[in-house]
């Protein structure tokens, strides 16, 4: 019988077997175990635009005092000279084609009036009409390039997408004036290339590699300095860089081809991007495609303390800010909010008067997180309390802390509508790849869902409802990049969600609510106890881009403090709805109770209304005091003994939640009278009266001596607010057994595992 034919091509089958051996060796070096979204899919191919000889030859970048790499004033490079575009008959058309031109996929918006602040040199576009379909900018119907009328107050910036275009290929026409231009490409990344980096996250150490036209490409390393490092590591969220070991990189350049840029980067190493940077020279290859000095860029970068891992524990559980000096307030994520500062002893805002990426990118690291890319003004992410400790920063960018950039002391016109804020870029670190909300109406809401490791294989299943709260649901609206939590749900009968998903595989979670993963919180591990099951029982949450924050202020509640003894008679509403200690009930009708009045004044300072957990049809009517209850527990009253131990208490239900006052400029929303909306509008105050019933704490059994008095509003977490941490005002409190009084009283730190 004939042997069979394909035996013959063992000799040519040799090379191929090698090469598929040769991948597979190097393979450790490449995408494989990178996190999530490293893995380059195939990309439509951006096609250049063709222009015709006649069309003028200019280039674009983005200036000025920008909040963001991806925005700020245009300017326009023609007849060897940078320029301005005028803001006459410029519309969003017109923002298209600019950002189109820059490598952006749309443009968001469009701001006149020199936002940015004035340009320099001519103004050589006015009066544009672009459709939005043209190439370039130059090719817009316009009096002529050049020719205009228009001042520099004039100048016209632009918003643009953060997301580039696929494929976006970067072509330089005008070679003389390289140093002149932003970087434009289309995504930047670090590549790990050892396998001891591969395996971690974040990504700290790896080649810098741009992508474009549509290809990943390294970056030649003989221009490149410490400056560009520190803003690589900063964009990717880190504060610092540090050294590496260069002969192993050396060794794998030699082993495996390098693809450059065309280009070189020049940076101050002040900017918040990479597209902030100017590009450098041309990249001049060898022969075999490389670069003169041979070698890919690498870059290896320090976590701050939030992010790093420690080898008992992993990554940090839970977000706790140790810098003594500054902190941020108020923000949804780890790494935004409101700048606070701490001087004198006392907690205060920054005025955003001047408030730009600079001085913000000095507290995003100080912070340890990387470079901000957002300084934010007029209190955006919530209103601060106490004094404005700043006006007027102004920042170098390389300072260790902003206390030390310089600064206006006179803080003279400053109100906290004017708080500045930050978001920092912080690492990847692929928390929202193990968490889904699904079955919901909108991508906001839905039944938790979570991925883990089941046997061997990842597998998805529900959270268990049994304890699930305010704080479990900020976490997973974090998790997700979604915001804050508007509810909490134990039962999600109405969103079906996956059915391959139904069963527990997480139980007996707890949170602080300062976890960046629901993974971090306490929960009973591989043990499950749920005894109601998934599926419709399961837990869910929605989310919101905005909460309420409130917030009391302790100096009414010290002026206001006197003592009043009360004929028993006179409260018997009182005494039904438990505002009485228990041994109340054995006192005669013709004795009195002792009791410790004080006003309270809480004010909204967040960013949403504070509405009450149960709607109106949920409302309890109390016949002797004839009103509703819309939260049974509003705040908490309570008297301890130095040493903490609870002599007295009492409690406040909401029984009218409206708007006493509000600050100027806002309209009262919530009234309680005939069956009204119940709340607190952003920006007004709901005042408790001392002489409203239950506005006390019954201090008859109390000894007298010195104590600590303690307010907590919202205790049980019942609303979700923007910072728990302020909830709490303490204040000593001395009772002679004649007279009382209330005295250094003050905003303190919210724990929820310390309360009392």
């Amino acid at each position: 019988m004939r042997r069979p034919k394909a035996t013959s091509c063992y000799p040519r089958c040799c090379p191929v077997i090698l090469l598929l051996l040769l991948k597979l060796v190097l393979a450790q070096y490449e995408h494989l175990g990178y996190p999530p979204g490293y893995p380059d899919p195939e990309q439509e191919h951006y096609t250049a635009p063709q222009l015709t000889a006649d069309t003028p030859r200019i280039q674009l970048r983005l200036a000025g005092d920008k909040r963001k790499h991806n925005e700020g004033r245009v300017e326009v490079f023609y007849n060897s000279e940078w320029g301005t575009v005028c803001d006459d008959d410029f519309n969003i058309h017109a923002a298209q084609v600019v950002c189109r031109e820059l490598g952006y996929v749309e443009a968001i918006s469009w701001s006149p009036s020199s936002k940015y602040g004035k340009g320099q040199g001519p103004i050589w576009f006015d009066n544009l009409h672009c459709s939005g379909k043209e190439r370039t900018l130059a090719l817009c119907p316009s009096n002529g390039i050049g020719v205009s009328d228009c001042k520099h107050s004039e100048d016209v910036g632009v918003v643009c997408s953060d997301k580039r275009i696929p494929g976006f290929k970067f072509v330089n026409t005008l070679h003389n004036h390289v140093e002149n231009l932003d970087i434009q490409v289309e995504d930047v990344r670090i590549r790990a290339i050892l396998s001891s980096y591969r395996k971690r996250i974040p990504v700290t150490e790896g080649y810098v590699e741009v992508k474009d036209g549509g290809k990943w490409k390294q970056i030649c390393n003989t221009e490149w300095t410490e400056f560009n490092s520190r803003v690589i590591c900063g964009m990717f969220g880190f504060p610092g860089e540090r050294k590496y070991n260069a002969r192993v990189y050396k060794m794998f350049a030699r082993r495996r081809k390098p693809t450059f840029w065309d280009f070189s980067v020049n940076c101050t190493g002040n900017e918040a991007h990479l597209s902030s940077c100017k590009l450098g020279h041309a990249t001049l290859l060898k022969s075999n495609g490389t670069c003169a000095g041979g070698l890919p860029v690498v870059v290896s970068c320090v976590p701050g303390r939030t992010f790093a891992a420690t080898p008992m524990m992993g990554f940090r559980k839970a977000f706790k800010p140790e810098q003594p000096l500054v902190r941020l307030r108020g923000g949804a994520f780890v790494g935004e909010g409101r700048v606070e500062v701490l001087k004198n002893g006392e907690w205060g805002t920054i005025c955003d008067d001047n408030w730009n990426l600079l001085s913000a990118t000095v507290v995003c690291r100080e912070l340890g997180f990387g470079t901000a890319k957002e300084a934010l003004s007029g209190g955006r992410l919530g209103q601060g309390m106490g004094p404005v400790h700043m006006n007027e920063v102004k920042c170098s960018g390389f300072e260790k802390s902003i206390t030390d950039c310089l600064f206006n002391k006179e803080a003279l016109g400053c109100s906290h509508e004017e708080d500045a804020a930050v978001r920092c870029n912080i690492p990847a670190m692929g928390f929202q790849e193990r968490l889904r909300l699904s079955g919901g109406r909108n991508p906001y809401e839905g039944r938790v869902e979570v991925l883990v490791e089941r046997n061997g294989s990842l597998v998805w299943g529900t959270v268990c409802s049994e304890g699930w709260g305010t704080m479990e649901a900020m976490v997973v609206c974090r998790q997700l990049g979604l915001g804050f939590a508007s509810n909490a749900f134990q039962e999600t009968w109405y969103w079906p969600g996956e059915v391959s998903a139904d069963a527990v595989v997480m139980s007996g979670v707890r949170c602080s609510g300062t976890e960046m993963s629901l993974s971090h919180c306490l929960h009973h591990g591989d043990h499950l106890n749920c005894p109601k099951g998934g599926g419709r029982n399961a837990a869910g949450v929605s989310c919101s881009d905005t909460a309420p924050d409130l917030v009391l202020n302790p100096q009414v509640v010290e002026q206001t403090t006197y003592m009043e003894d009360r004929p028993m008679f006179m409260l018997q509403c009182a005494y039904e709805e438990n505002c009485l200690t228990s041994t109340s009930g054995q006192t005669p009708a013709n004795s009195y109770r002792r009791l410790l009045r004080f006003s309270s004044q809480i004010h909204n300072n967040g960013q949403a209304d504070f509405r009450p957990k149960a709607s109106r049809n949920s409302w309890v009517w109390h016949e002797c005091h004839r009103h509703y209850h819309s939260m049974e527990v509003f705040t908490l009253y309570d008297l301890f003994s130095l040493n903490g131990t609870k002599v007295a208490e009492g409690h406040k239900a909401s029984f009218c939640l409206e708007d006493s006052e509000c600050d100027e400029g806002v309209e009262k929303r919530y009234e309680c009278a005939n069956f009204g909306e119940q709340g607190i509008t952003v920006s007004c105050w709901d005042t408790y009266r001392h002489d409203i019933d239950c506005q006390w704490v019954d201090i008859t059994d109390v000894k007298p001596g010195d104590y600590i008095f303690q307010i907590v509003i919202n205790p049980n977490y019942e609303v979700p607010e923007t910072d728990y941490s302020n909830n709490i005002v303490k204040c000593r409190c001395r009772y002679d057994g004649h007279r009382v009084w209330m005295y250094s009283c003050h905003n303190a730190l919210n724990n929820r595992y310390c309360m009392t």
